[in-house]
Order: structure tokens, then sequence, then C-alpha cells
């Protein structure tokens, strides 16, 4: 029998369309949409003719959700990549975050989600798949995590943010104190094997789609069984 979601993701698959960017003009697209949200919509970010952009974007994998219908381009996250030197400075949130935050992450396994954007202007969708598009852009976040073998992941987010992602069993883990960053944000890490399998534990429908049943992303043979702790 479906089910509610199952019944929204069904039409939602039907007027949306999942991207990892693979091509320069993709990543332009997702770099116009950022200019929309974070700097006409939000005032975040100064951009430049149109487009919305920082030295992170060199080592980022950038996930966009498109209209099947237009053509038109909703939402796009990136997730950032550890540099050359395997530095954990080589993330956004180093820069406004304790250095503990980052400190016990493994980093060449941990990526930083980042440039979470969706427009306000979703015309021509259907209320269930407006409401929707968050669970596409972790999906896409989920497949790049899965295509790079990553284990981690590291944001700092909204408060709402955080709760929303709970309110679809998706914890991630507050870390320090909330900083200034566009307004009070919360440093905060996601152990993906360990959080998938809460997910599938507490909300399978959810777990099935994110994951497209546990094929998006499987944990590597040498994942350590010791839990990260923090001090403090």
């Amino acid at each position: 029998m479906q089910t509610a979601f199952t019944h929204a993701i069904a039409v939602a698959d039907t007027e949306l369309q999942l991207e990892i960017a693979r091509t320069p003009e993709q990543i332009v697209e997702a770099k116009k949409l950022r200019y929309r949200v974070y700097c006409e919509e939000r005032g975040y970010e100064p951009g430049e003719g149109g487009i919305e952009q920082d030295e992170f974007d060199g080592h980022a994998r950038h996930v966009l959700v498109r209209s099947r219908i237009t053509g038109e381009i909703y939402g796009t996250v990136r997730v950032v990549l550890s540099d050359e030197d395997r530095s954990a400075d080589g993330f956004p949130m180093a820069r406004v975050c304790e250095s503990f935050v980052l400190g016990p992450l493994p980093k060449s396994a941990t990526g930083e989600i980042s440039r979470f954007a969706l427009t306000r202007d979703r015309n021509g969708l259907s209320p269930a798949t407006a409401a929707l598009m968050r669970l596409f852009l972790i999906r896409g976040v989920i497949a790049v995590s899965g295509e790079l073998g990553l284990t981690h992941w590291c944001a700092i987010m909204e408060k709402t943010l955080l709760r929303l992602l709970r309110s679809t069993s998706i914890y991630f883990l507050p870390v320090g104190p909330a900083v200034e960053y566009h307004g009070v944000r919360q440093p905060a890490i996601f152990t993906l094997a360990d959080g998938f399998e809460r997910m599938r534990r507490e909300n399978p429908e959810i777990w099935s789609f994110l994951t497209e049943d546990g094929t998006l992303w499987t944990a590597p043979a040498e994942v350590e069984e010791d839990r990260i702790a923090y001090a403090g």
C-alpha cells in the first residue's frame, strides 16, 4: 500500500530532476542560483556579474535540483572537500569555528555541506514537490559521498534547518558554541554510518528514498568502530 510520503515522492519525481554537476555549465548554473539566493534574496554575499562563488568551489562537488518541465534550477548545494594538503583549514567553517570542532574528523573522508540554497520562486511546482526539494538535495549529497567514499559530514547551519533535518530523521550533532556567520549558526557533524542506520530504523521510507535502499552509500570496510568523542 502506497503511503502519503511515497505518493509525494512519486509526484515529485515527475516534476524534479536531481543532478550531480559534471560539466562547467552545470557548475555555472549552481553559482547563478546561489547569486539569486545568497546575494539578491538574502543579501549575505556580494557576488559579481550574476555569479556567487568563492575559493572553495575549486575543490567542491555541486548538486542541482532542476524542473523537468521548464529546466529551471530551483536548488543547489555543494560538498566541499579537504584541500591538497588534507588540512582542516580547507573547509569554509574552519574560519569561524573552534579548532576542536573539525579536529577529530578524518579529513580525507569528510565533506563540508555548504551553500545550501533553495529559491523562493517555485512557480510551477506542486506544494508537495516544493516541500521535498530539501530532501532531493540531501539525496544528491549522499550520492556524492558514496562516489567519493566519504564517511563524515560537517556543516554550519541555522538552527531552524537543523530542526527541519531532524524532522526527517537526519540528526546532525551540534558541536561547540554557536557562532556569528550571516546570523547565528551552529557547527555540527554527521557520521554517515551511524546516521543512516538510525534513519533506517526510525524512518525506513525516508532512508529508502535518500539512499536508494542503501545503494548510494555503503560503509567502507576500513571504517573504525570507535566513535568520535568530543571533550567539553
